[in-house]
Protein backbone atom coordinates (compact mmCIF):
# COMPACT_ATOMS: atom_id res chain seq x y z
CA UNK A 1 0.00 0.00 0.00
CA UNK A 2 1.40 3.40 -0.98
CA UNK A 3 1.07 6.22 1.50
CA UNK A 4 1.55 9.92 0.82
CA UNK A 5 3.42 12.61 2.74
CA UNK A 6 2.40 16.25 2.88
CA UNK A 7 3.09 19.23 5.11
CA UNK A 8 1.01 20.19 8.13
CA UNK A 9 -1.92 22.59 7.70
CA UNK A 10 -3.62 24.54 10.54
CA UNK A 11 -6.85 22.64 9.96
CA UNK A 12 -5.00 19.42 10.89
CA UNK A 13 -4.68 20.46 14.55
CA UNK A 14 -7.68 18.58 15.96
CA UNK A 15 -7.06 15.37 14.00
CA UNK A 16 -3.34 15.47 14.71
CA UNK A 17 -3.98 15.94 18.45
CA UNK A 18 -6.28 12.92 18.41
CA UNK A 19 -3.75 10.88 16.42
CA UNK A 20 -0.86 11.64 18.79
CA UNK A 21 -2.91 10.89 21.90
CA UNK A 22 -3.97 7.55 20.42
CA UNK A 23 -0.39 6.53 19.60
CA UNK A 24 1.77 7.99 22.40
CA UNK A 25 1.10 5.61 25.26
CA UNK A 26 2.99 7.55 27.95
CA UNK A 27 2.11 11.12 26.97
CA UNK A 28 -0.86 13.26 26.10
CA UNK A 29 -1.36 16.64 24.46
CA UNK A 30 -4.22 19.10 24.41
CA UNK A 31 -4.85 21.09 21.24
CA UNK A 32 -3.42 24.19 22.89
CA UNK A 33 -0.28 22.35 23.98
CA UNK A 34 0.26 20.88 20.52
CA UNK A 35 -0.20 24.33 18.99
CA UNK A 36 2.48 25.61 21.41
CA UNK A 37 4.87 22.91 20.16
CA UNK A 38 4.08 23.68 16.52
CA UNK A 39 3.23 27.30 15.73
CA UNK A 40 4.48 28.49 19.13
CA UNK A 41 8.03 27.40 18.39
CA UNK A 42 10.37 30.36 17.82
CA UNK A 43 11.74 28.62 14.70
CA UNK A 44 8.46 27.18 13.40
CA UNK A 45 8.58 26.09 9.75
CA UNK A 46 5.39 24.41 8.48
CA UNK A 47 7.28 22.73 5.63
CA UNK A 48 9.24 20.71 8.21
CA UNK A 49 6.10 19.35 9.89
CA UNK A 50 5.29 16.25 7.85
CA UNK A 51 2.10 14.20 7.85
CA UNK A 52 1.84 10.74 6.32
CA UNK A 53 -1.75 9.92 5.43
CA UNK A 54 -3.80 7.06 4.09
CA UNK A 55 -6.65 8.81 2.31
CA UNK A 56 -7.95 11.31 4.88
CA UNK A 57 -6.49 9.36 7.81
CA UNK A 58 -3.30 10.51 9.52
CA UNK A 59 -1.01 7.51 10.01
CA UNK A 60 2.33 9.18 10.73
CA UNK A 61 3.77 12.51 11.82
CA UNK A 62 7.24 14.00 12.23
CA UNK A 63 8.12 17.61 13.07
CA UNK A 64 11.53 19.08 12.43
CA UNK A 65 13.06 22.27 13.84
CA UNK A 66 16.41 23.95 13.17
CA UNK A 67 18.34 25.95 15.78
CA UNK A 68 21.74 27.64 15.62
CA UNK A 69 23.29 27.03 19.05
CA UNK A 70 26.73 28.38 19.92
CA UNK A 71 27.86 28.20 16.30
CA UNK A 72 26.54 24.69 15.60
CA UNK A 73 23.50 24.22 13.39
CA UNK A 74 21.21 21.57 14.88
CA UNK A 75 18.26 19.87 13.28
CA UNK A 76 15.80 18.34 15.71
CA UNK A 77 13.06 15.77 15.46
CA UNK A 78 10.72 17.50 17.88
CA UNK A 79 7.68 15.22 17.71
CA UNK A 80 7.04 11.93 15.94
CA UNK A 81 4.60 9.05 15.93
CA UNK A 82 3.35 6.29 13.64
CA UNK A 83 -0.08 4.73 13.95
CA UNK A 84 0.07 1.45 15.86
CA UNK A 85 -1.48 -0.59 13.06
CA UNK A 86 0.84 0.97 10.47
CA UNK A 87 4.19 0.32 12.11
CA UNK A 88 6.99 -1.69 10.45
CA UNK A 89 5.90 -0.45 7.04
CA UNK A 90 8.71 2.07 6.55
CA UNK A 91 6.59 5.13 7.42
CA UNK A 92 8.99 6.55 10.02
CA UNK A 93 11.91 6.00 7.66
CA UNK A 94 10.12 7.79 4.80
CA UNK A 95 9.24 10.75 7.01
CA UNK A 96 12.76 10.99 8.39
CA UNK A 97 14.48 10.71 5.01
CA UNK A 98 12.39 13.61 3.70
CA UNK A 99 13.11 15.63 6.82
CA UNK A 100 16.83 14.83 6.73
CA UNK A 101 16.90 15.99 3.12
CA UNK A 102 15.57 19.35 4.32
CA UNK A 103 18.22 19.45 7.04
CA UNK A 104 21.01 18.74 4.55
CA UNK A 105 19.71 21.44 2.21
CA UNK A 106 19.76 23.87 5.15
CA UNK A 107 23.37 22.95 5.98
CA UNK A 108 22.59 21.30 9.35
CA UNK A 109 25.58 19.87 11.23
CA UNK A 110 23.91 17.52 13.74
CA UNK A 111 20.44 15.98 14.15
CA UNK A 112 19.03 15.22 17.60
CA UNK A 113 15.78 13.65 18.75
CA UNK A 114 13.33 15.52 21.02
CA UNK A 115 15.75 17.50 23.24
CA UNK A 116 14.98 20.85 21.58
CA UNK A 117 16.13 23.84 23.66
CA UNK A 118 13.69 26.77 24.06
CA UNK A 119 10.50 24.82 23.30
CA UNK A 120 10.30 21.06 23.73
CA UNK A 121 7.88 18.33 24.72
CA UNK A 122 10.34 15.82 26.18
CA UNK A 123 14.15 15.92 26.59
CA UNK A 124 14.92 12.67 24.78
CA UNK A 125 13.41 9.28 23.97
CA UNK A 126 11.60 7.56 26.81
CA UNK A 127 13.00 4.04 26.22
CA UNK A 128 9.59 2.54 26.92
CA UNK A 129 8.86 3.73 23.39
CA UNK A 130 10.87 0.75 22.16
CA UNK A 131 10.00 1.33 18.51
CA UNK A 132 11.42 4.86 18.72
CA UNK A 133 14.69 3.54 20.13
CA UNK A 134 14.92 0.98 17.32
CA UNK A 135 14.11 3.69 14.76
CA UNK A 136 16.94 5.89 16.07
CA UNK A 137 19.43 3.04 15.82
CA UNK A 138 18.33 2.07 12.30
CA UNK A 139 18.62 5.67 11.11
CA UNK A 140 22.21 5.90 12.31
CA UNK A 141 21.76 7.85 15.55
CA UNK A 142 24.12 7.26 18.46
CA UNK A 143 23.16 7.51 22.12
CA UNK A 144 25.25 10.14 23.88
CA UNK A 145 23.60 10.74 27.26
CA UNK A 146 20.54 10.70 29.46
CA UNK A 147 18.13 13.27 30.88
CA UNK A 148 15.86 12.91 33.88
CA UNK A 149 12.46 14.34 34.75
CA UNK A 150 11.65 14.63 38.44
CA UNK A 151 8.21 14.88 40.00
CA UNK A 152 7.10 16.70 43.15
CA UNK A 153 3.96 15.90 45.15
CA UNK A 154 2.66 19.41 45.79
CA UNK A 155 0.41 18.29 48.65
CA UNK A 156 3.45 17.45 50.77
CA UNK A 157 3.98 21.10 51.79
CA UNK A 158 2.46 24.58 51.78
CA UNK A 159 5.80 25.80 50.34
CA UNK A 160 6.02 28.77 52.69
CA UNK A 161 9.31 30.72 52.54
CA UNK A 162 8.52 33.80 54.67
CA UNK A 163 11.06 33.03 57.40
CA UNK A 164 13.92 32.35 54.96
CA UNK A 165 13.09 35.47 52.95
CA UNK A 166 13.12 37.63 56.07
CA UNK A 167 16.57 36.33 56.97
CA UNK A 168 17.95 37.15 53.51
CA UNK A 169 16.42 40.61 53.49
CA UNK A 170 18.61 41.58 56.45
CA UNK A 171 21.58 41.03 54.14
CA UNK A 172 20.12 43.11 51.32
CA UNK A 173 18.65 40.24 49.29
CA UNK A 174 14.98 40.61 48.37
CA UNK A 175 12.93 37.82 46.81
CA UNK A 176 9.77 38.74 44.96
CA UNK A 177 7.59 37.97 41.98
CA UNK A 178 8.83 39.68 38.84
CA UNK A 179 6.69 42.50 37.51
CA UNK A 180 5.82 43.04 33.85
CA UNK A 181 8.03 46.13 33.55
CA UNK A 182 11.04 44.05 34.69
CA UNK A 183 10.90 41.67 31.74
CA UNK A 184 13.81 43.13 29.82
CA UNK A 185 15.96 43.37 32.93
CA UNK A 186 15.38 39.69 33.66
CA UNK A 187 16.11 38.70 30.07
CA UNK A 188 19.31 40.77 30.10
CA UNK A 189 20.42 38.98 33.28
CA UNK A 190 19.62 35.56 31.84
CA UNK A 191 21.48 36.30 28.61
CA UNK A 192 24.78 36.56 30.49
CA UNK A 193 24.92 32.85 31.38
CA UNK A 194 21.79 31.13 30.12
CA UNK A 195 20.98 32.57 26.69
CA UNK A 196 19.02 29.47 25.62
CA UNK A 197 16.45 30.13 28.35
CA UNK A 198 15.31 33.54 27.18
CA UNK A 199 12.37 32.13 25.19
CA UNK A 200 10.99 30.30 28.23
CA UNK A 201 11.45 33.43 30.33
CA UNK A 202 9.44 35.38 27.78
CA UNK A 203 6.69 32.75 27.87
CA UNK A 204 6.55 32.93 31.68
CA UNK A 205 6.10 36.71 31.43
CA UNK A 206 3.04 36.15 29.24
CA UNK A 207 1.15 34.94 32.30
CA UNK A 208 -0.81 37.35 34.51
CA UNK A 209 0.83 37.68 36.95
CA UNK A 210 4.19 36.58 35.50
CA UNK A 211 5.17 33.00 36.39
CA UNK A 212 8.63 34.08 37.43
CA UNK A 213 10.30 35.03 40.71
CA UNK A 214 13.53 36.96 41.13
CA UNK A 215 16.15 37.86 43.73
CA UNK A 216 17.41 41.43 43.98
CA UNK A 217 20.68 42.32 45.66
CA UNK A 218 20.32 45.81 47.11
CA UNK A 219 23.28 48.10 47.68
CA UNK A 220 23.15 51.29 49.70
CA UNK A 221 24.22 54.23 47.58
CA UNK A 222 24.94 57.77 48.85
CA UNK A 223 22.60 60.55 47.90
CA UNK A 224 23.00 64.31 48.02
CA UNK A 225 22.13 65.61 51.47
CA UNK A 226 23.48 62.58 53.31
CA UNK A 227 20.47 60.31 52.68
CA UNK A 228 20.88 56.82 51.29
CA UNK A 229 19.04 55.07 48.48
CA UNK A 230 18.76 51.38 47.64
CA UNK A 231 19.50 50.10 44.17
CA UNK A 232 18.70 46.53 43.32
CA UNK A 233 20.33 44.25 40.78
CA UNK A 234 18.75 40.97 39.66
CA UNK A 235 20.96 38.11 40.79
CA UNK A 236 18.72 35.03 40.55
CA UNK A 237 15.46 33.85 39.01
CA UNK A 238 13.13 30.89 38.78
CA UNK A 239 10.24 30.36 36.39
CA UNK A 240 7.45 27.93 35.68
CA UNK A 241 4.83 27.55 32.95
CA UNK A 242 7.34 28.80 30.39
CA UNK A 243 7.16 25.53 28.45
CA UNK A 244 4.39 22.93 28.11
CA UNK A 245 1.94 25.40 29.61
CA UNK A 246 -0.72 24.12 31.96
CA UNK A 247 1.12 20.90 32.83
CA UNK A 248 2.92 21.93 36.04
CA UNK A 249 6.26 22.42 34.28
CA UNK A 250 8.97 24.01 36.46
CA UNK A 251 12.03 25.89 35.26
CA UNK A 252 14.34 27.28 34.22
CA UNK A 253 16.16 28.57 37.31
CA UNK A 254 19.54 30.16 37.91
CA UNK A 255 21.56 32.08 40.50
CA UNK A 256 24.56 34.31 39.86
CA UNK A 257 27.76 32.61 41.08
CA UNK A 258 28.48 35.29 43.69
CA UNK A 259 25.25 34.51 45.57
CA UNK A 260 25.19 30.74 45.37
CA UNK A 261 25.12 28.83 48.65
CA UNK A 262 22.89 31.33 50.48
CA UNK A 263 19.61 29.44 50.12
CA UNK A 264 18.22 31.67 47.36
CA UNK A 265 17.63 28.79 44.96
CA UNK A 266 15.52 26.82 47.43
CA UNK A 267 13.30 29.86 48.09
CA UNK A 268 12.81 30.53 44.38
CA UNK A 269 12.02 26.86 43.77
CA UNK A 270 9.41 26.76 46.54
CA UNK A 271 7.79 29.98 45.38
CA UNK A 272 7.22 28.41 41.96
CA UNK A 273 5.95 25.16 43.47
CA UNK A 274 3.46 27.17 45.53
CA UNK A 275 2.29 28.91 42.34
CA UNK A 276 1.84 25.61 40.54
CA UNK A 277 -0.16 24.23 43.47
CA UNK A 278 -2.41 27.32 43.49
CA UNK A 279 -3.01 26.75 39.77
CA UNK A 280 -4.74 23.50 40.76
CA UNK A 281 -1.96 21.08 39.89
CA UNK A 282 -1.33 18.13 42.20
CA UNK A 283 2.23 17.63 41.02
CA UNK A 284 5.06 19.60 39.49
CA UNK A 285 7.42 18.31 36.82
CA UNK A 286 11.10 19.31 37.04
CA UNK A 287 12.47 18.40 33.61
CA UNK A 288 15.81 17.74 31.95
CA UNK A 289 17.83 17.41 35.17
CA UNK A 290 21.38 16.07 35.47
CA UNK A 291 21.97 16.74 39.19
CA UNK A 292 18.95 15.69 41.22
CA UNK A 293 20.20 16.08 44.81
CA UNK A 294 19.19 19.77 45.15
CA UNK A 295 15.58 19.03 44.26
CA UNK A 296 15.40 15.90 46.38
CA UNK A 297 16.73 17.81 49.39
CA UNK A 298 14.53 20.88 49.10
CA UNK A 299 11.32 19.49 47.59
CA UNK A 300 11.48 15.71 48.15
CA UNK A 301 11.46 15.34 44.36
CA UNK A 302 11.46 11.81 42.97
CA UNK A 303 12.75 10.43 39.69
CA UNK A 304 9.78 10.10 37.37
CA UNK A 305 11.09 9.45 33.85
CA UNK A 306 14.49 8.90 32.27
CA UNK A 307 15.16 9.75 28.63
CA UNK A 308 17.88 8.57 26.25
CA UNK A 309 19.48 11.24 24.08
CA UNK A 310 20.46 10.45 20.47
CA UNK A 311 22.26 12.39 17.78
CA UNK A 312 23.47 11.86 14.23
CA UNK A 313 26.29 13.80 12.61
CA UNK A 314 25.54 15.00 9.09
CA UNK A 315 29.03 16.46 8.54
Amino acid sequence: MEHQIRTYRPEDLSNLTEFLNANLDYDSLSKSLLKEKLEGDPDWEPEKALICHDGEKIIGFMQGVIRDIRGTKYGYIKLMAVGKSYRRQGIARALYEELEGCFISDNVDVVRIYDVPKNYFMPGIDPRYTEAVCFAIRMGFKRFGDATNLIVDLNESVWDTAREEKSLKIHGIEIKRAEVHEKQNVIDFVKDEWALWTHEIGMAFNDDPPSIHIAHLHARLPRHGGQASRQGKIKAFSAHNGNNKGTGWFGPMGTHPELRGKGIGSILLKRCLKDIKLMGQKRAIIPWIDHIDFYVHHANARVDRVFWRYEKLLK
